[in-house]
């Protein structure tokens, strides 16, 4: 719940500063703040810089490109479209995640869950209302981010047992320092900027220099983006996918309340409806666990330091 929470107030703060500043410079700023992070707070509580040492260099390169890329199609999405709807359709993610989970990772999921999964999913059709200005071409990018963020954590899942949850944050943020740094120097300078399409001016708008209050934000997304990557790397190492996944569905609630509160954009009742039951197919989930008490919580207890 905590990293969702974190990575809500990226999206605000991203989407907020989408009409002044290139993409790839708010997220170069934000890596370099959470990779700072990692190294100065994450990594030392886990047990040093030892931890940078890994045995699967390539799975943390390729987990690092899918989350660059899940992080890219979603913001470049969100500058056209609005932040509930982006969330809506980006909330496919855990029907993703479960189904590769079983494919790649041979995890068992029980009917009672698929169901519960399936009224999730018809909650997010409910609320794009196939016909609206959600099917654009812009909304087409949080669902391709979606696929790419369900390939990251089954990743996590293959390896989160073996390493630790710092050690796979630095290794994402590092990523994203040297794609946005390849990207700014590329196409940083504006050329390819296209003022009557908020998307793809977003993605190649120049860079320029952040004013003092706008800078500010750019490092609380990395001070968030640090800790909520932290945060979601251990759920996933120590958790099922498949339990983990639909509680993501929380993060579009906190999309609908930061929507209302900062831009008014108020549901209607469609969309209520689509949020009641996402909202309710994640809470099944858990109590099948509870109820169920899965051997995952006794074998692999949160460790004190997380």
């Amino acid at each position: 719940m905590g990293a969702w929470f974190m990575f809500s107030l990226n999206d605000v703060g991203i989407k907020f500063l989408s009409g002044d500043y290139a993409l790839h410079q708010i997220v170069w700023v934000r890596a370099v703040v959470g990779l700072s992070v990692t190294l100065c707070v994450l990594m030392p509580l886990e047990g040093g810089y030892r931890l940078l040492k890994t045995r699967y260099p390539l799975i943390h390169i390729v987990r690092g490109l899918c989350v660059v890329f899940a992080n890219m199609c979603f913001f470049v999405g969100l500058a056209s479209i609005s932040l509930p709807e982006a969330s809506a359709i980006f909330f496919v993610a855990p029907l993703f995640i479960t189904a590769l989970s079983v494919v790649f990772l041979g995890e068992t999921v029980g009917i009672r869950r698929w169901l519960a999964v399936s009224v999730g999913l018809a909650g997010v059709i409910v609320m794009l209302r196939p016909g609206s200005e959600a099917f654009q071409f812009a909304a087409l990018l949080p669902l391709i981010a979606a696929f790419a963020y369900a390939c990251l954590q089954i990743l996590t899942r293959k390896i989160g047992l073996k390493e630790k949850a710092s050690t796979m944050s630095f290794y994402i943020q590092a990523v994203f320092v040297v794609v946005c740094s390849v990207f700014g120097l590329v196409f940083g300078d504006g050329r390819f900027a296209n003022p009557g399409n908020p998307s793809i001016d977003f993605l190649f708008r120049a860079w320029v220099q952040p004013q003092q209050g706008d800078l500010l934000i750019m490092i609380g997304l990395g001070l968030s983006s640090g800790l909520g990557g932290y945060l979601v790397s251990q759920a996933y190492r120590l958790c099922e996918a498949t339990v983990v996944a639909p509680f993501e569905y929380m993060a579009l609630i906190l999309a609908i309340f930061w929507g209302i509160t900062l831009w008014g954009e108020w549901p209607d009742v469609i969309a209520w409806t689509g949020i009641f039951m996402i909202f309710s197919s994640g809470m099944f989930i858990f109590w099948r666990e509870v109820i169920l008490d899965k051997k995952f919580v006794i074998k692999h207890p949160m460790p004190r330091n997380r």
